[in-house]
């Protein structure tokens, strides 16, 4: 019976360790669960820990009982050199774990469904990537660790540790526009510069920053498409950010209209629309003319709104509803091309002559030297011929001769 279970204990052992472990994992999450009880999100994003705890725990308990019960052999040096492996990946991966569970525990401190969400939205901005941040030093990490305990690659780092110099440069070299674009997605991210949900004009399109990675930053289009541009777009291009201090903004509707147009109208029109919609946030709400010239007058409306979401359909709104106002109300304010003709001013000439009447205005395939005024025509008489009167003198001075 003592020679069986000699030759079982390892296998008891580790069959106990991973029971203790499972226990152990147990017992800590309902713990963590007990003293946060008042936090439910912790019940959902603690789910992600759950399984790389279990594991991490397991394999320490199977290092400790291979190591209580067995000796130092060939096979147990492999399976040890297994479970460390496997212990860093599972330490990485609860580390990960851990990140994304304070991420959504701060972030649950700060709502973004509120009007003024400039201070959570910059918050969640840095926590987003200094958690990305982060989780790429734990990678890194934990593969350089699983490849130190290699003897050949240690073997081989040290002889890299000679050039390393040599390979910095190559390699800062050749992740230049990398390395620029994750500074620069930093930058963005800690001076405050866009945040997630601001509202941005770039590239001449209106939307979103819905996305801050460490090298790009996706904007969502108000026609639900994504523009996605490098980090170092924002930090070397000028562009619009409607949310930067506040969300209220501003905006203007413009008329061309007829001189007769109905100013006071407009303006008590103007009072009912705004009175009867919740888009306009009563701060800006006038109406002036900026312009008077080219035959017509230029009405410009400006209002103002909580976001710029509600601007654009208050201004759709205000716009409509002036339209259909002067159609009904006033359809002679509507712009109207005018043409009115211009008689000619009577000649001051001392000289008794015949009134001569002013010819109409001859179009562009009619137009003469001798056409258009008073001095053409008269002009234009002197090159007529010598008249019917010469003739009739020369017939008879011929005809006396014979």
């Amino acid at each position: 019976m003592q020679e069986f279970l000699i030759p079982a204990m390892p296998f008891l052992a580790m069959a106990f360790a991973v029971a203790a472990g499972l226990v152990l994992s147990w017992l800590i999450r309902k713990t963590v669960l007990r003293l946060n009880r008042r936090r439910p999100q912790l019940q959902a994003t603690s789910r992600v820990a759950r399984l790389p705890l279990r594991l991490a725990l397991c394999l320490i308990g199977v290092r400790i009982a291979l190591a209580l019960t067995t000796d130092d052999g060939g096979w147990r040096a492999a399976v040890d050199h297994l479970l460390l492996i496997a212990l860093m990946g599972s330490l990485a991966w609860l580390a990960v774990a851990v990140l994304l569970i304070v991420e959504a525990l701060v972030l649950s401190r700060y709502s973004v469904d509120v009007a003024d969400n400039r201070r959570a939205r910059r918050l969640r901005t840095q926590m987003i990537l200094a958690r990305r941040i982060a989780v790429a030093l734990v990678v890194v990490l934990a593969v350089g660790s699983v490849m130190l305990t290699f003897p050949a690659i240690q073997a081989l780092g040290a002889g890299l540790l000679a050039s390393a110099g040599v390979i910095s440069i190559v390699a800062g070299l050749a992740a230049q526009t990398s390395l620029v674009n994750v500074f620069a997605g930093m930058q963005l991210a800690f001076t405050d510069a866009i945040r997630v949900d601001d509202v941005v004009v770039v590239q001449k399109e209106w939307g979103r920053i819905e996305e801050i990675t460490l090298t790009y930053v996706v904007v969502h289009i108000w026609d639900d498409r994504r523009l996605i541009l490098p980090s170092t777009y924002f930090t070397t291009t000028p562009f619009e950010n409607w949310t930067r201090r506040q969300s209220e903004v501003m905006g203007t509707v413009e008329f061309d209209l007829d001189w007769r147009a109905p100013i006071e109208d407009m303006r008590a029109e103007l009072r009912t629309v705004l009175d009867a919609t919740e888009l306009w946030d009563e701060r800006v709400g006038i109406l002036q003319i900026t312009d008077a010239t080219n035959g017509y007058v230029r009405v410009r409306i400006l209002v103002s709104a909580a976001d710029s979401a509600a601007l654009f359909d208050l201004r759709c709104l205000i716009r409509e509803a002036m339209v259909t106002f002067l159609q009904k109300g006033h359809p002679e304010s509507l712009p109207h091309v005018r043409w009115e003709p211009v008689q000619p001013a009577p000649s001051r000439g001392t000289s008794r002559q015949p009134a001569v009447e002013s010819p109409q205005p001859a179009g562009p395939q009619d137009s003469q030297l001798f056409t258009g005024s008073i001095e053409a025509i008269q002009r234009s008489r002197a090159f007529t011929g010598p008249g019917e009167e010469v003739f009739e003198d020369r017939d008879k001075t011929l005809s006396a001769r014979n």
